[in-house]
């Protein structure tokens, strides 16, 4: 097959995807020696980390009207060269405040990438759920490599060499896409941005029965995916009684997993609609944690992960259910927004499910996630046997 330049676009796009998540990434694996370093607790260096989070979605409706005003492809760049800025300055970080706030930056420069390189790659396929199934396996990539390298970079040279290689990696893709991707033109190159930020049309954007139905099962479906991302191994060591190593192992299958099916989910929605894929999911991730949580062995285990991985992927068909429902005209400021809608409330996911487990234990917290899922289904069960047409 000859190559063509909208696979270049997609290739660099999910590579820049990649970058943004590895640096993202990289700082976990080493907590403890930055805790050592500075003298602080892990709660405080939690907050460091829950506030980067929150900053990725924050940075999500700026970033669709920034692309608005100034192109796709210039954005995408001030994502990842800003990625591999803050990566350094965390690894430099003299003073536990400064690396608290380059921790918080790290977070809002890399938000910038996914909203825009979403549209960006809406404007370029007319598949789009298979173009953004394979953009999204950029991160669970991330999540395959990056935790192992920069624990093993760790022990050896260091933290600080370890979260540098947020920009050891960050640097070769931004000059790659620089060289390789065009000028995008803007789609509002005039329009003031501060008439973007308006109340009113944001309001009356999200009220849409359409985008609110939407959002609600992304909230859900982001919970569940930030839990999972956040206490797997904990729960694997705790609830299952696995060393720190099998369930590291175990934990980077469940990114295997995701990056490898996300593209099947998008080619599924392309085909078959994107409901019936995102319910599909839900299913998948249903039958996932209850083999995960009441099935006994290693076996179960690996059929759980390979279930509740491939349903946790629903992004490859959901996503794309935002953008059908939005005008051309809407999609960058539009999409960015509904992603800080569902992504921040979604991000507290960790919070709650560490707060469950901690009260009720992990049987009850992994429970909850499964109920989430289960009731994302129901909804479109419902939507499709009413007719609601949300």
């Amino acid at each position: 097959m000859q190559w063509r330049y909208k696979e270049t676009v997609l290739v660099l796009s999910t590579l820049a995807f990649f970058a943004t998540m590895a640096a993202r990434l990289a700082i976990s694996p080493v907590v403890p020696a930055i805790t050592d370093e500075f003298a602080v607790s892990n709660g405080v260096v939690g907050v460091g980390l829950t506030g980067m989070w929150m900053a990725y979605f924050v940075s999500q409706f700026p970033s669709g009207v920034l692309a608005d005003r100034f192109g796709e492809r210039l954005i995408i760049l001030v994502a990842v060269g800003g990625t591999a800025v803050m990566s350094l300055l965390i690894a430099l970080s003299p003073l536990f405040a400064v690396f608290v706030l380059a921790t918080v930056l790290l977070g809002g420069v890399a938000g910038l990438h996914y909203s825009v390189a979403t549209t960006l790659l809406t404007r370029t396929y007319d598949d789009i759920g298979t173009a953004i199934g394979f953009h999204n396996s950029g991160g669970p990539a991330a999540g395959l490599v990056v935790p192992v390298l920069a624990a093993w970079v760790g022990v050896r040279y260091g933290w600080r060499p370890a979260v540098a290689l947020g920009a050891v990696i960050a640097v070769p893709i931004f000059a790659l896409f620089a060289w390789r991707v065009r000028t995008t033109e803007p789609r509002r190159p005039d329009e003031p941005m501060r008439d973007r930020f308006e109340l009113g049309p944001l309001v009356e954007l999200l009220s849409r029965p359409e985008i609110a139905f939407t959002v609600c099962l992304a909230v859900a479906g982001a919970f569940v995916w930030q839990a999972t991302s956040s206490f797997l191994p904990t729960f694997l060591v705790q609830y299952r009684g696995m060393s720190t190593t099998t369930a590291g192992t175990v934990f980077s299958a469940y990114f295997v997993v995701q990056a490898i099916t996300q593209v099947g989910v998008g080619a599924a929605s392309d085909r078959f609609g994107r409901d019936p894929a995102t319910a599909g999911c839900m299913v998948l991730g249903v039958a996932g944690f209850a083999v995960l949580v009441a099935v006994p062995g290693r076996l179960a285990v690996a059929v759980a992960v390979l279930l509740f991985g491939t349903g946790l992927g629903w992004g490859g068909a959901l996503i794309p259910r935002f953008m059908d429902a939005l005008s051309e005209e809407e999609q960058g400021a539009g999409f960015g927004l509904v992603r800080t809608a569902y992504g921040v409330v979604g991000s507290l996911g960790s919070v709650v499910t560490g707060l469950l487990a901690d009260v009720f234990g992990w049987a009850v917290s992994f429970g909850v996630l499964t109920a989430l899922l289960a009731l994302v289904f129901a909804a479109l069960a419902a939507n499709w046997a009413l007719d609601l047409c949300y």
